[in-house]
């Protein structure tokens, strides 16, 4: 009898824990339908600001491949501009973006005000592609566009930190974020160049 007893205490208690294993599993699952519902996030949520104060909706670019930058006119850098818009002109018709960031991040070397910026591109490197007001790409103060970029969790790419100026972030034409750039490499390098024109 009391072996009888001791049997069905056993079945009884591997019954609750193969419940628990179960439902540990299912929360298990629904968190990750959750995170990956998280990270189905895409740029065109956001509607910042240009240079000249006018509004401008990432939504607006949709079907076309994007590359985010963020830029400095103080910097070794600087001269990537010349690139930009040469890449700009190139393939503008060809279901292409850039869009620049100006940020005083990194050695502050983007002092300027937003008018400044805007002269300075275009009398310097006739910049024409869509130059956004200057923005914090790091920090506590870190622009919303930026969370998206460098945080896996909202773009479900991988996480990452702006190493520099003119790091370049490749969005695909749903939005989503698909290459991450380091300041060094050219907007004109084969690998991006590559991408653009793969269809």
């Amino acid at each position: 009898m009391k072996y009888h007893i001791l049997f069905f205490i056993l079945i009884a208690s591997f019954a609750v824990s193969c419940k628990e294993k179960k439902a540990k599993a299912t929360n298990k699952n629904m968190t990750m339908v959750v995170e990956e519902q998280k990270a189905s996030e895409n740029i065109y949520q956001f509607e910042v600001t240009d240079l000249y104060g006018d509004k401008f909706d990432f939504s607006s670019l949709k079907g076309k491949k994007i590359m985010v930058v963020n830029t400095a006119s103080e910097c070794g850098l600087t001269p990537q501009y010349a690139d930009l818009q040469k890449l700009y002109e190139t393939y503008k018709d060809k279901n292409f973006i850039i869009i620049g960031f100006p940020a005083n991040n990194f050695g502050a070397q983007e002092p300027g005000s937003d008018q400044e910026i805007a002269s300075f591109c275009k009398e310097n490197y006739g910049v024409t592609f869509p130059m956004m007001s200057k923005i914090s790409v790091k920090g506590d103060d870190m622009h919303e566009v930026y969370h998206f970029l460098t945080e896996k969790r909202k773009n479900g790419l991988e996480n990452s930190e702006i190493a520099w100026n003119f790091q370049k972030y490749l969005l695909n034409e749903e939005g989503e974020l698909v290459k991450v750039i380091e300041p060094k490499t050219l907007p004109t390098d084969a690998s991006i160049i590559s991408w653009i024109e793969t269809n």
